[in-house]
C-alpha cells in the first residue's frame, strides 16, 4: 500500500466543542503534529488547520464535523492525493473506550462526518483509524453523548489507545497497513 499522504483528525471546532468525544479525531492530530514537531495553522483556502511535512499533510477541518469533506476534499484534489493515501481518524460509537481498528473502505456506520467525506471524495475507499468512545446505550442520547467528554475511567482508556496509535505512526507512515492492524487490534486489558 502507498504510504499516507493526508492524515484527518475529525472533529468539531472551538472551545464548546475541545474536551467531546466527537473530537478524538482532533486530539490524534494534536498529538502527530506535535510529535514530527509541525504546528497546524488555519489555512482559509482549505477549511481548516493544517500542517506539512514534506508529502505528508495533517488536517483538522474547521467545517463541523458534518461538513468535514468539504475540507477533505478541497485539500485531496488540489494535491491529487488519493483515497487509499488518505487516513482518517475518528471516534467510533461501536467501539467500547480504548478500542481501536484500522481498516480501509467500508459504509460509514451512521458517521456523520464519514458520510459527507465519501460524498464529497465520490468513494469509500479511504483509510480509517476508529478510536473507539463507546455507546450511550439509547439511540436517543448518541448525540448527548458524543458532544460531552468522556467519564475519567473512558478518557484514560482512550488517551492510552490515541498513544498505541502513535507508537504505530512510524509502520503507518511507510503504509505497512497490515503490520500497523495487527499491532492496534491487540487487546490490551
Amino acid at each position: 500500500m502507498p504510504p499516507p499522504r493526508l492524515i484527518v483528525g475529525l472533529g468539531n471546532p472551538g472551545k464548546e466543542y475541545e474536551d467531546n468525544r466527537h473530537n478524538v479525531g482532533f486530539w490524534f492530530v494534536d498529538q502527530l503534529a506535535r510529535r514530527l514537531q509541525a504546528p497546524l495553522t488555519p489555512q482559509g483556502r482549505f477549511l481548516g488547520r493544517v500542517a506539512r511535512i514534506g508529502e505528508l499533510w495533517l488536517l483538522q477541518p474547521m467545517t463541523y464535523m458534518n461538513l468535514s469533506g468539504q475540507a477533505v476534499a478541497g485539500l485531496a484534489r488540489f494535491y491529487k492525493i488519493a483515497d487509499d493515501e488518505t487516513l482518517v481518524v475518528h471516534d467510533d460509537l461501536d467501539l467500547p473506550p480504548g478500542s481501536i481498528r484500522l481498516k480501509q473502505g467500508g459504509g460509514n456506520g451512521g458517521h456523520n462526518g464519514l458520510k459527507d467525506i465519501q460524498a464529497r471524495l465520490a468513494s469509500p475507499d479511504f483509510w480509517r483509524l476508529r478510536l473507539g468512545i463507546g455507546h450511550p446505550g439509547e439511540r436517543a442520547e448518541v448525540v448527548n453523548y458524543v458532544l460531552k467528554a468522556p467519564r475519567r475511567e473512558e478518557q484514560e482508556l482512550i488517551d492510552t489507545a490515541i498513544d498505541r496509535c502513535l507508537t504505530a505512526w512510524p509502520l503507518l507512515a511507510t503504509g505497512d497497513y497490515a503490520t500497523a492492524q495487527r499491532q492496534l487490534h491487540l487487546k490490551t486489558i
